[in-house]
């Protein structure tokens, strides 16, 4: 009895036992399992730091890298670059002495054309070697042609339309000691010339008129066509048809100054004008005047005549008249006497500021070397030719 007790007492015993290392090793295995769970993620861990740490390294390193060329490249570009402008003053003065160009004439704005430019008038040739690209002559009494060069393009024709101004202005028989004062709308607008006429001046249609063929005071023409009956509108109706009634029928006419280039004709419809404006002594008269004052309120202003033919001993001018903008180029008319001859000289679209005297003095040499007083019967002498009908080439 005792024996099996114990017997069973033991198997109870190794059974606690049993279950009790089962315990205690599965708390090991799982003691064991969090432990190395545990460095495994330590280990993750430390591994991410160290990468994280390698690669900050890296980029450091590459930055360090980047600077440091950056640095030994701009020190070599500032390098390379003080040295080359060590020797750049002498290479730029050699280059500006070889590409020097002629200075451009003052009364010309360098890359704007003439409308004789244009139309490639300037390419024409002639003995005399003209700087005008259009150039006419006519006997006044005989109406032989001496000189014609391009005679028939209609161009641009600037101040010169103040003679169809004056025309007007003396046909119609208005008072000249009517006084007339310059308003807003005679400021050039278009141009933007200047003037010493200021707005509110008062002087007597005379002295505008005498102003406007004289000197070319653009304000003056305009205060002119703005006291006309009707206004500015039937003014410049006058104009154009006068015009007509002379048989100028390449000519058109929409202001009384010539700013605009619009108002337009040819040389010999010029030359027709010239010999209507020659027979009235009024503009025949302040035409040909050296210089002029007038009196503004308590100023005295002191004009000059823009012709400086008129004063020399050398010519013997009965009407004259100047003009000038971009699009015309430089241009003159005159009624002369040259050998014992009246003569209507026309210049148009000349290159340069002074080409328009030198042409006319060019041409009365050739004129009295070549025509002299007992010539008038001797045949024509035309110097190149062009139809009027023209288009630009640019």
């Amino acid at each position: 009895m005792k024996m099996k007790f114990r017997k069973a007492w033991l198997a109870v015993c190794c059974l606690l036992a049993s279950v009790t290392a089962t315990q205690v090793w599965a708390a090991d295995a799982k003691d064991a399992s969090h432990r190395k769970a545990s460095a495994s993620a330590k280990a993750t861990a430390g591994s991410k730091a160290s990468n994280a740490k390698a690669k900050k390294a890296s980029s450091a390193s590459s930055a360090a890298k980047s600077k440091s060329k950056s640095t030994t490249t701009s020190s070599k570009t500032r390098t390379r670059t003080a040295s080359v402008s060590s020797h750049k003053p002498t290479r730029a003065t050699k280059a500006v002495a070889s590409t020097r160009k002629p200075v451009e004439p003052a009364s010309f704005s360098p890359g704007v054309r003439s409308f004789g430019e244009m139309y490639g008038l300037h390419h024409t040739e002639d003995p005399l070697s003209l700087r005008s690209s259009v150039a006419y002559v006519l006997d006044q009494d005989t109406n032989e042609v001496l000189l014609n060069k391009n005679s028939q393009a209609v161009l641009p024709i600037a101040s010169i339309t103040k003679l169809m101004t004056a025309m007007v202005v003396t046909e119609a028989h208005l008072p000249m000691d009517e006084t007339i004062t310059i308003s807003q709308d005679d400021v050039d607008t278009e141009k933007m010339s200047s003037s010493r006429l200021r707005v509110g001046t008062k002087l007597t249609r005379g002295e505008m008129l005498h102003l406007a063929l004289m000197s070319s005071e653009n304000r003056a023409a305009s205060a002119l066509g703005h006291a006309y009956p009707g206004g500015i509108s039937a003014f410049v109706a006058a104009m154009n048809a006068k015009a007509r009634q002379l048989g100028m029928h390449d000519t058109r006419y929409v202001e009384p100054t010539g700013l605009s280039s619009q108002n337009q004709s040819s040389a010999q419809d010029l030359a027709v004008l010239v010999k209507a404006a020659a027979q009235v002594p009024l503009i025949r008269e302040l035409s040909t005047s050296p210089e002029y004052q007038v009196e503004v309120g308590s100023r005295q202003l002191q004009y000059h005549t823009t012709n400086r033919l008129v004063k020399s001993p050398n010519w013997d001018i009965g009407v004259q008249k100047t003009g000038y903008i971009t699009e015309a180029g430089q241009c003159l008319v005159m009624q002369t006497k040259l050998a014992g001859r009246k003569l209507i000289m026309v210049l148009l679209d000349s290159a340069g500021k002074y080409s328009r005297i030198a042409d006319a003095e060019r041409i009365r040499k050739w004129l009295l070397s070549n025509h002299p007083s007992t010539s008038a019967t001797t045949t024509p002498t035309p110097i190149g030719t062009l139809d009027s009908k023209l288009k630009p080439t640019s």
